[in-house]
Order: C-alpha cells, then sequence, then structure tokens
C-alpha cells in the first residue's frame, strides 16, 4: 500500500472498502452458489434471489467489471472462481473460510471498542468444540495450495519424524509428508482440530503416516521427540512470555540438531512496521486474541536463543509462494558433539584404575 500524504490519499484509502463490501453482500446473497453453471438475465435471477433488479443489475455490473461474473447480452455467468471456491455446488468450494471473511467485516466494525479497552470481542465461542471445528476447516481452506509450495521449497532431507505443532488441520503436515516419503508426522492441537485433521488426513494416500496429540502445549509437556517442529501461524496468538515458554519446551522434545520452523507474519524492520500486512494482521490479533500480536524477527530470534537455540536464520522462498513474504525462521539446537581423544583416554584410565581397587 502507498503511504497517505494527502487528502485525495487519505480519501482513496477510506473508499476502499466499497469493493470488499461488494463481495460481502455477494456472499451472503449466495449470488455464485444461485448462479452456479447456469447463464440468468437479471430479471430471473432477481426473482430467484428475492432482491430488486435494479439493485442486483448494479451488483452483477460491478463483479462482472472485475471478472467474477461474465456478461453474454444480457445474461451473467460465473467467471472460473465463482464457479469454483465461491460456489458452494464445486468441490472447490472454500465454505468455511469465505464464512470467517464475511464474520469479520461485521467484528471489524467494533474495532474502536477494542482499542479503547484492549480486549478482544466478548466472544464464548472460541472455546466451543463446534466453533473450532468450523475454524479448522477454514485454516485448511486458507493453506491447502499454500502449504505444498512451502513443503516444496523447505528442505528437511534426513528427518525421520516432524511434529506440527498447532497444526489444526494437519494441511502443511501432510505437505510435508507428500514430499518426504519415508518421514513420519505427528499433529498436535485440541480435540476438535484433530477431528478435522483425521477425516483430511483420510482422503489422501500420505495420511496414514500421520498421528494426532491433544495437547495444551502453552501449558503442558510436549509429548514425544521430533527431528522437526513446525510452529506455522501460532506465534501470532500468544503474548512473548507465552511463546517463550513454547520454545523451551519446543526445545525439550527436539532431537539434538533438531529444527524448529516458524512461519508468521514476521515485521522485518527494527521498529515493527513493516511489512505493512503483517502490522495489518496485528489488528486481528487485537480484535481475537487476549494478548496475540505480531513481533519482529529480531525480538523472535532473542527469545529463540534464550529457550537454547544456538543458530537462527531466514528460509528464502520464492516471492509469492509463501504464507507471508519473508515469513520463515529456522532455529537448531547444537549437536551433541563426542568427548575430546585426550578426554576419552582419561576416561579410560580412571576407569582402568576404579577396576583395580
Amino acid at each position: 500500500m502507498t503511504p497517505i500524504r494527502t487528502f485525495e490519499d487519505f480519501r482513496d484509502a477510506v473508499s476502499a472498502y466499497r469493493l470488499p463490501r461488494i463481495l460481502i453482500t455477494a456472499l451472503e446473497l449466495n449470488l455464485f452458489t444461485v448462479i452456479s453453471g447456469r447463464s440468468w438475465t437479471v430479471p430471473t435471477l432477481a426473482r430467484r434471489l428475492r432482491v430488486s433488479r435494479r439493485g442486483l443489475d448494479i451488483l452483477c455490473r460491478n463483479l462482472t467489471s472485475i471478472g467474477l461474473l461474465k456478461k453474454q447480452g444480457s445474461s451473467y455467468r460465473n467467471g472460473p472462481l465463482g464457479s469454483g471456491e465461491l460456489n458452494a455446488k464445486s468441490p472447490r468450494y472454500r465454505g468455511a473460510y469465505l464464512r470467517l471473511l464475511k464474520n469479520h467485516w461485521v467484528d471489524w466494525s467494533h474495532l474502536t471498542e477494542q482499542v479503547r479497552s484492549g480486549k478482544p470481542l466478548e466472544d464464548d465461542e472460541p472455546d466451543a468444540a463446534a466453533y473450532r471445528r468450523e475454524f479448522t476447516w477454514a485454516m485448511h481452506h486458507r493453506s491447502m495450495e499454500v502449504a505444498p509450495k512451502v513443503a516444496a521449497q523447505v528442505d528437511i532431507k534426513g528427518a525421520q519424524t516432524f511434529l506440527d505443532l498447532g497444526g489444526g488441520p494437519g494441511t502443511y503436515a501432510l505437505a510435508f509428508l507428500a514430499k518426504n516419503p519415508r518421514l513420519q508426522a505427528t499433529v498436535a492441537d485440541r480435540a476438535p482440530a484433530l477431528e478435522v485433521a483425521r477425516e483430511i488426513a483420510a482422503t489422501v494416500s500420505q495420511g496414514n503416516r500421520l498421528s494426532y496429540v491433544p495437547v495444551d502445549f502453552v501449558r503442558q509437556t510436549i509429548p514425544g521427540t521430533y527431528d522437526v517442529i513446525w510452529y506455522s501461524n501460532v506465534l501470532h496468538i500468544y503474548s512473548p512470555e507465552e511463546n517463550r515458554q513454547v520454545f523451551r519446551r519446543a526445545a525439550a522434545a527436539l532431537n539434538p540438531g533438531g529444527r524448529l520452523l516458524i512461519q508468521d507474519a514476521f515485521l522485518q524492520d527494527a521498529d515493527g512496521l513493516y511489512p505493512q500486512e503483517a502490522n495489518l494482521f496485528a489488528v486481528t490479533m487485537l480484535l481475537f486474541t487476549k494478548r496475540g500480536n505480531t513481533y519482529t524477527v529480531k525480538e523472535t530470534t532473542t527469545w529463540l536463543r534464550l529457550a537454547g537455540f544456538v543458530r537462527v536464520r531466514p528460509v528464502q522462498l520464492r516471492a509469492g509462494t509463501g504464507d507471508w513474504d519473508g515469513g520463515i525462521l529456522e532455529a537448531s539446537l547444537p549437536v551433541r558433539r563426542p568427548r575430546s581423544r585426550a578426554r576419552r583416554g582419561q576416561s579410560a584410565k580412571n576407569s582402568s584404575a576404579r577396576s583395580r581397587r
């Protein structure tokens, strides 16, 4: 986004709500699902949707101007995205994530109140099983195309055990399993999320190499030991102290020389301002979490070193292929080194002396 320097810039930025509101309205009307694979005139479609002809005509013109609909004469039909990911009748439908986006439109309208209070929206749903299932499906719909691109570029050759910590639907675990045929993976999260992970894993061949661990990893020890732990889009949910605790628990669950891979919306500059998308995402954390935020690479690196990791480095992905630009950090534990020859010799002499006593 370009800097706002003039009143006209300010006006244009505020007016940017118009297109998102048009898209949300189309979703609320189930427009793409109703159109499906047919062509419709405005009068016929208006009767089917029970809306005004004038309103629908203006809506369809705008949706056509951005490519979601196609116009032929006086009729409209879906474009590729409208007939697929936005259409509930399509196997490519991303319904859970679309519902999340619709809900966010309402939630963000309360931002002023949340800035005043510093507290999240009053909502008991996050701990309800039904909410967790819906949210977990939404995260799968968000990541299902990105995860294979990331797994293809993050080298974990030689690793035998992999933990997707807070992995929800296990989308990333399954992508790494597909890329690494000898890998065994585990996804750790809340029980309702793991139910979704099991359902998704059952649809792919590599799913039989995925295990499941219900755990509150902020408060409980992480069971098992692993060569690699993947911590994706979880860092921002928690406070600095909670993340430091998770890093300590992760270090304890890694084998010597093991790696913790963190994917998140990292702020890259020292002042914590850029990239702007990561800064905007902090607002989402204000709305929906008690202590969450987005963090700089520098402060996250400090926490990792305090937890015992000795090597921290960014993992570079091809532009546009990751969940966030510049959004992966790799932290490694030290490898146990064999004792020196002198020390081994001294130990042997001591052992021999003890045996003669």
